[in-house]
């Protein structure tokens, strides 16, 4: 059973836009069947698709007519080009490496007709059907019925964008790299003005994993836009830079949103910009955010409010608790012993119960430099572009400043992290009378502790699971910043625990990916 959908008489320029679209919906693994009569732009239209892909639009692209198979790494993943009008049997298939092709990237096929049943059952067709104007084409876009929900979406986000003014030929769509996290963006430019899609449809609870609840409800984590789009109105609202919100459907979880361009703080740092002058830059916002307490509901658009969850023994727990659950299987093949991750608990309770007489406030929870970006022209605080904060969670000030200091992704020399802490604290006290730098202190460390354990689980299940093992370069600076928390002297039993369970030379061993 396919699902399909007829667009009538496309020009070349609505062609190449929905190529654009084709490329964003596009996941490694994916079979693209291009379909039509000999002259029906099969070629062309797969050359659209590819420099969409690749982002490349000058990217020469041969036909594979003689070569049968054209082959690029297009950095987003890889793309081979098909094209089988002269395999003379389909199990040649086989010799042209189309399984190899699919394990690295997607494949776009024209002529499959001539594989016969060789090619994987479940694919996207485009069939490219000429007009009574030979300028245009009609196409018609099917999907078996395991991908039926992802062309749905597909269409879903072109009426999107279409019905609020980017979905012309005049807008170029591109694919903007992300990270960890199944949201995903693009970049839409029209006439200079530059404009973000955010696709994040609503995420399944999953199943449950702890006095039945799922992960992501313990955990305090979004499973739709809501939160994003209540806590960016309010952060605005508070003077801060989040991005402005141009058009919403919530219900579909779609947005347009402000783009506030490539100076991401790692990307500035990598060209050379000063760390600790970026880095103070970002302390400064969170001290200023100190001083604008979340509001107990936040308004939407649809006239409903949201109110941010508590960060709460469950929430921390759950998320050391990914130490002992991927990372520990994944350095000794096996899971833990059941007294191991009892003693485990028992002292972390100790320390969470600590931690909840700490004043709260905002805690973002992913303020580190993949999410902060250099805007110009602005303003302190609004000279820090901040994304990727509808996880936001009532909790502790002190989270957020352990985000940034104790980066996950790049290196923060312990003398730029000892400034700034220190730079954070002086500013603080201007302000706060009763602030307690012993309790701060305390409250840093033990979380820095329990985020940079909580990282090392994720990043382990990133790999075993998801095979993204790219994360796994990241371990030895997380466990340097674990030695760092673990100096304090009021964590000395968390300390001997890990001593004792992942001792300094254990935690240079490579995991059994």
């Amino acid at each position: 059973m396919m699902t399909s959908k007829t667009l009538p008489a496309l020009t070349e320029q609505q062609l190449c836009r929905l190529a654009e679209d084709i490329a964003f919906a596009l996941k490694p693994g994916d079979v693209l069947a291009l379909k039509g009569d000999m002259g029906a732009g099969k070629t062309t239209f797969a050359r659209a698709i590819i420099r969409a892909i690749s982002g490349g639009g000058d990217l020469e692209i041969p036909s594979p007519t003689f070569t049968l198979v054209q082959s690029y790494s297009a950095g987003r993943f890889d793309v081979a080009h098909f094209d089988l009008y002269r395999l003379e049997a389909p199990e040649e298939l086989h010799e042209l490496g189309l399984d190899h092709a699919l394990t690295k990237g997607v494949a776009i096929i024209e002529w499959p007709e001539r594989a016969a049943d060789l090619l994987p059952a479940d694919q996207f067709v485009v069939h490219l059907d000429e007009t009574g104007n030979p300028a245009t084409r009609d196409v018609t876009l099917e999907a078996s019925a395991p991908l039926a929900a992802r062309l749905t979406r597909l269409l879903t986000i072109r009426d999107f964008v279409d019905a609020n003014g980017w979905g012309g030929t005049e807008t170029q769509l591109s694919y903007l790299q992300g990270d960890a996290s199944p949201r995903r963006y693009a970049r839409l430019v029209q006439d200079g003005v530059c404009r973000l899609l955010m696709d994040s449809p609503r995420q399944p609870d999953g199943p449950p994993v702890h006095n039945g609840l799922p992960y992501s409800q313990i955990a305090h984590l979004a499973e739709d836009v809501r939160p994003f789009v209540a806590i960016g109105d309010t952060l605005r609202a508070q003077g801060f830079s989040a991005p402005e919100i141009y058009a919403h459907d919530l219900a579909n979880g779609l947005l347009l949103i402000e783009d506030f361009g490539d100076q991401v703080f790692g990307r500035e740092v990598a060209a050379g910009q000063d760390q600790t002058a970026l880095w103070q830059r970002g302390v400064n916002a969170l001290v200023e955010m100190r001083k604008s307490p979340p509001p107990v509901a936040m308004p939407l658009p649809d006239g409903s409010t949201y109110t941010l969850p508590r960060m709460d023994q469950g929430s921390l727990q759950i998320e050391v608790e990914l130490l002992l659950d991927w990372y520990w299987p994944a350095l000794h093949g096996t899971a833990p012993h059941r007294s191991i991750r009892e003693d485990f608990l028992k002292i972390w309770t100790d320390v969470f119960t600590r931690l909840d007489t700490a004043p709260k406030g905002w805690a973002l929870r992913d303020y580190h430099s993949p999410n902060l970006i250099v805007l110009e022209g602005r303003r302190a605080p609004r000279d820090t572009g901040i994304i990727d904060f509808q996880d936001a969670l009532l909790g502790p000030h002190v989270y957020d400043l352990v985000s940034l200091l104790q980066d996950a992704r790049l290196d923060v020399p312990e003398k730029i992290e000892t400034q700034l802490l220190a730079h954070y604290i002086a500013n603080v006290r201007k302000d706060d009378a009763v602030f307690s730098e012993d309790l701060f202190r305390y409250c840093y460390a033990a979380l820095g502790l329990q985020r940079n354990t909580k990282i090392l689980g994720i990043f382990a299940r990133l790999a075993m699971r998801d095979g993204k093992t790219q994360y796994l370069a990241h371990v030895p600076r997380i466990w340097r910043y674990v030695g760092r928390s673990l100096a304090h002297p009021e964590l000395a039993d968390l300390k001997a625990w890990y001593d004792h369970h992942l001792p300094v030379e254990m935690r240079l061993r490579a995991l059994k990916i």
